[in-house]
C-alpha cells in the first residue's frame, strides 16, 4: 500500500511539474472543481423544491374564486391581492424557475465534463474508486495475467 501511494505521488508530480502545479495544488483544485458542482446541484434541488411549492399553490389557488383575496410575500412584506392578480404572477416565477434550473443542469453536465478532463490530465483517483478493479486485478494475477500499476492522486 505503501508503495503504491508513493508511486502515485510520484506519477502526480510528474504530471504537475508538466503543467508547474505541486500535488496539493492539483488536489486542492479538484476539490475546488467538486465542491462547485455540489453547490450547484445543491441550488438545483433547491430550486426543484420550490417549483413543487409553486405547483401546489397554482394549482390551489385555480380552485378558488378569482375575486377572492390573499396574500404574497413581496420583497420581505406581506401584500393583499386577489387571486386574479396573484395567479399569473405565480406562473410565471415557477417558469422562470424551471429555466433557472435548465441551465444550472447544463451548467453541471460541463462542470462534471470539466471534473472528468481534470481527472484523466492529472491521472487522479478516488478513494475506494478502483475496489472492483482491485479485485479483478487480483484474480487476472491469480490466473497468471500480468497487473499494470496505476499512479495518482488518491482523494478521500
Amino acid at each position: 500500500m505503501a508503495a503504491s501511494s508513493s508511486s502515485g505521488a510520484a506519477a502526480t508530480k510528474a504530471n504537475a511539474k508538466q503543467s508547474g502545479l505541486t500535488a496539493e495544488q492539483v488536489v486542492a483544485g479538484f476539490q475546488r472543481l467538486r465542491q462547485e458542482q455540489r453547490s450547484m446541484a445543491s441550488k438545483a434541488a433547491e430550486l426543484e423544491m420550490e417549483i413543487n411549492e409553486h405547483s401546489l399553490v397554482i394549482e390551489t389557488l385555480k380552485e378558488v374564486d378569482p375575486s377572492r383575496k390573499c396574500y404574497r410575500m413581496v420583497g420581505g412584506v406581506l401584500v393583499e391581492r386577489t387571486v386574479k392578480e396573484v395567479l399569473p404572477a405565480l406562473e410565471n416565477n415557477k417558469e422562470q424557475i424551471s429555466r433557472i434550473v435548465e441551465s444550472l443542469n447544463t451548467q453541471m453536465q460541463t462542470k462534471g465534463q470539466e471534473l472528468n478532463d481534470y481527472r484523466e490530465r492529472y491521472n487522479i483517483r478516488l478513494v475506494g474508486e478502483d475496489e472492483g478493479a482491485a479485485k479483478s486485478t487480483s484474480a487476472n494475477r491469480e490466473e497468471g495475467g500480468g497487473a499494470k500499476s496505476s499512479a495518482g492522486v488518491l482523494v478521500s
